[in-house]
């Protein structure tokens, strides 16, 4: 079994208000909890590591889930720090050539299947591999004024999802590489790009969303609804 990173540290200050937005409410229970609901019903994930702010007042304590364990860590102040931590944080027993996930706290909506899928075929690649989905829209580059400049090509586009698969080891050292350089990475696969790897794209389902605003979070519920019926 694998673990996963989950990193919550951040202060979703696009989606507003005071609470984080991992630890807002969609239909009584807090986001991230929902997110970890979907992982760890997964029987081939074992754990969660979790890096959370230094001051983080939400947390609810969660310490094991299906049987599973969650832990801590003090994440840092990018997304790419905080994964660092948590890969450092992981117990000693996940070695430094396990593969281990890593899933945005803010994302709630992961299918099942989706996951079989990328365990399956990413642990049978040599660097890893990451959900996604193509890009069906039109796309359109903007100039300053706020007018079209072009339509961008959309062929070979795709938009990087989470979970994202790696080994433990060469993760660690694509972030500390990238930090080293002053490179802010975006997400996992990006660091390992960095070096010279070209992980897998394993096609992900569309509404494996990231909660980012207040639409995103209606549309969550609007699912946990469709779930209960």
């Amino acid at each position: 079994m694998v673990w996963v990173v989950v990193p919550a540290a951040g202060s979703g200050s696009r989606f507003g208000g005071p609470v984080p937005k991992q630890y807002m409410d969609a239909a009584g229970t807090p986001l991230i909890a929902h997110t970890l609901d979907a992982l760890l019903r997964h029987p081939g994930v074992g754990g969660a590591m979790v890096a959370l702010a230094a001051d983080d007042a939400w947390w609810r304590g969660i310490d094991t889930l299906y049987g599973k364990p969650v832990l801590t860590c003090t994440g840092g102040a990018s997304r790419a720090e905080s994964v660092l931590a948590g890969l450092l944080a992981l117990p000693d027993a996940i070695r430094a050539d396990d593969f281990v996930l890593v899933h945005d706290a803010a994302r709630p909506n992961l299918a099942t299947a989706d996951l079989d899928q990328l365990l399956e075929r990413g642990r049978t690649d040599p660097v890893g591999a990451i959900l996604a989905s193509p890009v069906r829209d039109t796309l359109k580059r903007a100039g300053e004024d706020g007018g079209i400049e072009a339509t961008q090509p959309r062929k070979g586009l795709w938009r990087a999802l989470t979970p994202q698969l790696f080994r433990r080891l060469q993760l660690t050292r694509a972030l500390q590489s990238a930090a080293a350089k002053g490179v802010e990475v975006t997400d996992e696969s990006m660091a390992m790009e960095l070096q010279g790897q070209r992980p897998l794209l394993v096609e992900g389902r569309e509404d494996n969303f990231k909660v980012t605003t207040a639409a995103d979070m209606a549309r969550f519920e609007w699912v946990l609804s469709q779930r209960q019926r």
